[in-house]
């Protein structure tokens, strides 16, 4: 079965690096669409990054510039670095296995079936 663990989170002064892991079992991983999304307390769902089978990336406009997706398909991992972090990027993060896009108003929107249990980031001093 499909399963998703993420690491790597914790407490961080604004303006600092994290790096979030996230290792995938249970299904082809270097074929896979892979996703990292967020939800801040008292908010829904926020995606932040794609990253293809082909490693062609997509951000939010969040957090272009700031973050990087990666992925090493030799240890079926996913990762997101994340650098000049502030306080609006606290949240549980999730890395999901993509299923597919669709079009809202013009934009894309990466659509997921599968998610892992999610690490918390707080951004805080």
């Amino acid at each position: 079965q499909v399963q998703l663990v993420e690491s790597g989170g914790g407490l961080v002064q604004p303006g600092g690096s994290l790096k979030l892991s996230c290792a995938a079992s249970g299904f082809t991983f270097t074929s896979a669409w892979m996703l990292w999304v967020r939800q801040a307390p008292g908010k829904g769902l926020e995606w932040v990054s794609t990253i293809k089978g082909d490693e062609t990336t997509d951000y939010a406009d969040s957090v272009k510039g700031r973050f990087t997706i990666s992925r090493d398909n030799a240890k079926n991992t996913l990762y997101l670095q994340m650098n000049s972090l502030k306080s609006e990027d606290t949240a549980m993060y999730y890395c999901a296995k993509g299923s597919g896009v669709t079009y809202v108003g013009g934009k894309i929107k990466y659509d997921y079936d599968y998610w892992g249990q999610g690490t918390q980031v707080t951004v805080s001093s």
